[in-house]
């Protein structure tokens, strides 16, 4: 098994693209924390998943807005399974709106969950991993990081960080034998986009050379390659599991 005996943390781990990342990960040998708001179905599905994969999954509270929480997350993370091998940051929310109407309350809340989420999590991760000496962070970036789009102020703002901040964690890192990756997904065929009419849909695909959505699962095993000792000599890039989308782009 690629992961057997790593402890992996995923944030935002209770739906999408962490709960498929969660599942793949266990599947490959990991013991998983998956970590979500405490509102959320993250404990429900930790518990099946734990069912399923002979105990080794369990589910921890956390508001990524909250160095605090953040701060006891990591802590307890560790405590649970004894240390901290992978990470996939990944908590996110959405975001649209014109620039020109964006509220300032609204674009904060997506930069402070999509941006200094991401950078909180990191933080805290590689002050463990440090003292270990070893370990693989990987955050949940976006083609919407490396390209622009109209009514994503906001939610571009925040993953081009991202993008930029993998990298300067990754500089840093390096002397630590901690890496430091990022995810760049297309459009990926999650429940939020099954709301979409079918016009809007096949506008989706169509962005994508490939001609159809990404599945989570697509994700997940980009994750599980990033984190493995499989990509030990690859740290400070963003790989785009796009359909093509940014291939014809400059």
């Amino acid at each position: 098994m690629r992961l057997n005996g790593k402890r992996i943390l995923i944030t935002g781990g209770a739906s999408g693209l962490g709960l498929a990342s969660a599942e793949r990960c266990l599947q490959e040998g990991a013991s998983v924390v998956i970590a979500d708001l405490a509102a959320s179905h993250g404990a429900q599905e930790a518990k099946r998943l734990d069912g399923e994969y002979s105990g080794r999954c369990l589910f921890l509270p956390v508001d990524v807005t909250s160095s605090a929480e953040v701060d006891d997350l990591v802590a307890n993370t560790v405590s649970e399974l004894g240390g901290l091998d992978g990470v996939f940051n990944n908590a996110g929310i959405g975001g649209l709106s014109a620039a020109v109407d964006y509220p300032d309350d609204d674009y904060m809340r997506v930069i402070d969950i999509n941006l200094n989420g991401v950078f909180r999590v990191a933080r805290a991760s590689l002050r463990q991993m440090y003292r270990q000496g070893s370990g693989s962070v990987v955050n949940c970036a976006s083609i919407l990081g490396v390209f622009g789009q109209s009514n994503a102020a906001a939610y571009s703002a925040a993953k081009g960080g991202v993008v930029n901040l993998t990298r300067t964690l990754a500089l840093e890192s390096a002397e630590k034998t901690v890496r430091v990756n990022a995810i760049g997904p297309g459009y990926i065929d999650t429940p939020l986009l099954q709301d979409l009419d079918d016009e809007l849909r096949q506008g989706l695909i169509d962005l994508h050379p490939l001609k159809r959505l990404g599945r989570p699962e697509e994700i997940a095993n980009a994750f599980v390659f990033l984190v493995s000792d499989e990509a030990s000599f690859i740290t400070g890039t963003t790989l785009m599991v796009d359909g093509g989308f940014t291939a014809g782009k400059s």
